[in-house]
């Protein structure tokens, strides 16, 4: 017997058509995300490959300038309709898209880094504590109980990438003394979060209806833990060891798994297609850091094609998401 897909299990605050300031979906930072991985990725490419240096700052300010305008349209829906973001807030499943604010906070620090080393600290640690609040609350949520194991899908990983992503974009000019236990309790809390998470989200994928075709596209979230943590691991050991390898190769593997089953014909266009992006930064991320230690061609092959596929992915995605929000049908 062929099992059902399962419809996407969000909330419904509008008439179906309507266009209006709170359809604005807060999904969509997560372009922040991806474009700010894009922009570290071609730093990386700058410093080991001699990528033009403008390709990285370019997308970087082009990211920062995304975050602003969602910023400014996400807080005037907050203003106008405080009853739709309270449901998107306390919602399952997407409530957990709220960690993508915090990500694209964590990123950004990241990227004016070079261009202002106090005001990327005050970023940070603003990202930081927001993180590990939206943790604390998505933990406190899950232990109430009774908890529909259908809504257990890849978007619940990440706060727990949030949190590994606070070690991730840890500065090490200037940083604080207190940074490098606070970055401790990040790994842990993250990994553990995404271990646990993990397990829940396998399972339902596996024991339950397929995902709907809208929702596809975040299949690729579940790369984010093991190549996160990578670049989480490295960034507070200070090097590559064995370890870090073996969280490299399963999420380059998970990649190849998934790549097929999200690049198809069939799912249609929306918001929700940026759930890919920040997952394949931090794999070429993690690539390009690999790479560059262990200096062999086929990895420096692998580093090229997956920073050059997520260029392009996110370019179309860009230019779409541009053509949606002109048209208006990016609010209906």
């Amino acid at each position: 017997m062929q099992s059902k897909s399962l419809d996407p299990p969000f909330p419904v605050f509008y008439p179906a058509g309507e266009a209006s300031l709170r359809n604005l979906p807060v999904n969509l930072f997560a372009s922040v995300m991806g474009l700010s991985g894009l922009a570290l990725a071609w730093r990386l490419a700058h410093g080991s490959l001699g990528a033009p240096a403008i390709v990285g700052e370019a997308i970087g300010l082009f990211a920062l300038g995304v975050f602003v305008v969602l910023a400014l349209g996400y807080g005037a829906k907050l203003a106008r309709h405080p009853q739709a973001v309270h449901a998107e807030f306390h919602h399952p499943v997407t409530g957990n898209f709220f960690g993508t604010i915090v990500i694209s906070i964590l990123l950004l620090s990241s990227v004016i880094a070079p261009y202002s080393a106090s005001g990327a600290r005050v970023v940070w640690t603003f990202g930081a504590a927001a993180t590990f609040a939206l943790s604390f609350f998505v933990v406190s949520r899950l232990l109430k109980g009774q908890v529909d194991t259908s809504h257990a899908v890849p978007a619940w990983l990440i706060p727990g990438v949030a949190t590994l992503d606070i070690a991730v974009t840890t500065g090490r000019e200037g940083a604080m003394a207190w940074t490098a236990e606070l970055n401790l309790l990040a790994a842990a809390v993250g990994a553990m979060l995404a271990l646990v998470l993990l397990v829940l989200i396998v399972g339902r994928l596996v024991h339950q209806a397929p995902l709907a075709p809208a929702m596809t596209p975040s299949l690729m979230i579940l790369v984010a833990p093991f190549a996160v943590g990578f670049l989480a691991y490295t960034n507070i050991t200070g090097g590559v060891d064995r370890f870090a390898a073996l969280l490299f190769y399963f999420a380059l593997f998970i990649f190849a798994v998934l790549a097929p089953k999200v690049f198809r014909r069939g799912v249609a266009f929306s918001s929700s297609w940026w759930a890919i992006g920040f997952p394949m930064a931090a794999l070429a991320n993690a690539a390009l850091k690999y790479a560059q230690l262990r200096a062999t061609m086929p990895l420096w092959v692998v580093a090229i094609a997956l920073l050059g596929a997520l260029t392009v992915a996110l370019s179309v995605l860009t230019l779409r998401t541009l053509r949606v929000a002109i048209s208006g049908k990016l609010f209906t």
